[in-house]
């Protein structure tokens, strides 16, 4: 299978691609346009990817972070934001996607990202774990991991990340490659359902911008990498 775009094709001009683009909808235009598969009734997030992803760089270390856990046996599902506070900005930097792993193997990647950050968990895992039955969220807490539960009001999460991703206050790094494919899979089904289908870190972004960011600090003093961000305060204000 190839990949292939309106830019690898010679009997489309300038003109003619415009043409089409203005006659597309927003959240077609990646699949029309680049080849880039989409599924289902209608993608849940219609905003193209060029308009929110962004080329890694240095994450500053007085901007506030967190990140959101979506967890599972068949997949458990991590990503971590950044706060510029200046522009009210989030940049998602980092991601972890692991299935068929214990709780130790999960807590012990996370920690590795900064044991200090604080993360937003899915709610559910306040029933009984995927093995012995005890609660997950209890299970993380004693390997270590500082998390609280999530807002899980789907169609709010979802507003709430549109809203950023259309004003430009969302931006995602270019590396989080499940991410990515996620967001181009992520849609409603004909009765206009989210489809629970390879949603893993979808549902931990809406952790993220629902609660986790709400808890974000800057790392402890120890842990900066230059004096100015020793001034820095650990209260987000989100």
């Amino acid at each position: 299978m190839v990949q292939i775009g309106w830019n690898d094709v010679p009997h489309l001009d300038e003109d003619a691609k415009r043409e089409l683009l203005s006659s597309i909808p927003a959240h077609q235009r990646d699949a029309r346009a680049r080849g880039v598969p989409m599924l289902g009734a209608g993608a849940i997030y219609q905003v193209p990817e060029e308009r929110f992803v962004c080329d890694p760089f240095p994450i500053p270390a007085w901007w506030p972070k967190a990140f959101g856990l979506d967890v599972g046996w068949n997949r458990t599902a991590a990503v971590w934001g950044a706060w510029d506070r200046e522009s009210d900005t989030v940049y998602l930097y980092s991601e972890y996607y692991v299935g068929q792993a214990p709780p130790q193997v999960h807590a012990d990647a996370i920690k590795a990202r900064g044991a200090w950050i604080k993360g937003a968990i899915d709610p559910a895992s306040a029933g009984s774990g995927q093995i012995d039955g005890r609660k997950l969220m209890d299970q993380y807490r004693d390997l270590e991991l500082d998390l609280f539960p999530a807002a899980n009001a789907v169609e709010a999460g979802i507003l709430a990340v549109q809203r950023r991703l259309e004003s430009g206050r969302l931006k995602v790094f270019r590396t989080l490659g499940n991410l990515l494919s996620e967001y181009r899979l992520y849609r409603r089904d004909e009765n206009g359902k989210v489809v629970k289908e390879m949603d893993h870190l979808m549902d931990a972004k809406r952790y993220l911008i629902m609660t986790g960011m709400s808890l974000a600090s800057v790392a402890p003093a120890g842990e900066f990498d230059d004096d100015r961000s020793r001034t820095a305060s650990s209260v987000s204000g989100y």
